[in-house]
């Protein structure tokens, strides 16, 4: 499939950037960056189980998956989790917790940044099947289906190896985001200037 440059048109021809093989338009300095998708993923608890959906579309048609997806350009990653979670088992879910973040390398596509949480349903919600699935359940954690994607079985693997399966943090919000583990790392240490003489 050809590309062509956003500022001229001009067809775009391979080159060498940062040691990567890019497509690069000849005339300027556009370059099409092959940057990654970012998508959710939301282990819902209820019930004594999780919630999974079965899929009534491509990919991984009729089988399980966890509720979640992309996020879109003007929103909060955790505010797409619940909007995804809306869409998919038609409710509203409090994000607890950040499970982790995990690169989905892609083949055929570009690869994505899966951002993967921990929630529960809000009080009084209850749980139907929106457009994307065939079904909705919950499912007890020793009863798990096998399920659609290896990004979200890595996901279900680390809930479970989690120490916080029962009692989570308070509820995140989409303007609060997920918060870290730990702390960021510090800067550099400055300088020690050498003694001279």
């Amino acid at each position: 499939m050809s590309h062509f440059c956003v500022n001229c048109g001009a067809p775009l021809a391979p080159r060498t950037i940062e040691g990567r093989e890019l497509e690069a338009c000849p005339n300027d300095d556009y370059v099409l960056w092959r940057d990654p998708k970012v998508a959710t993923a939301v282990v819902v608890e209820a019930g004594g189980g999780i919630v999974l959906g079965r899929r009534s579309i491509e990919p991984g048609y009729g089988l399980w998956c966890l509720p979640g997806g992309f996020v879109n350009h003007d929103e909060d990653p955790a505010g797409a989790a619940v909007r995804e979670c809306m869409e998919e088992i038609n409710a509203r879910v409090d994000l607890t917790g950040l499970i982790g973040v995990y690169h989905v390398a892609k083949t055929t596509t570009s690869s994505m940044v899966g951002i993967a949480y921990r929630g529960r349903l809000s009080e009084g919600a209850a749980i139907t099947a929106g457009p994307e699935m065939l079904e909705v359940r919950v499912f007890p954690l020793d009863g798990l289906p096998p399920i659609a994607f290896p990004s979200h079985q890595a996901v279900l693997a680390a809930y479970l190896r989690s120490p916080e399966l029962v009692v989570g943090p308070e509820p995140l919000t989409a303007a609060a985001g997920a918060r870290p583990a730990s702390p960021p790392s510090p800067g550099p240490a400055p300088r020690r200037q050498r003694r001279k003489g």
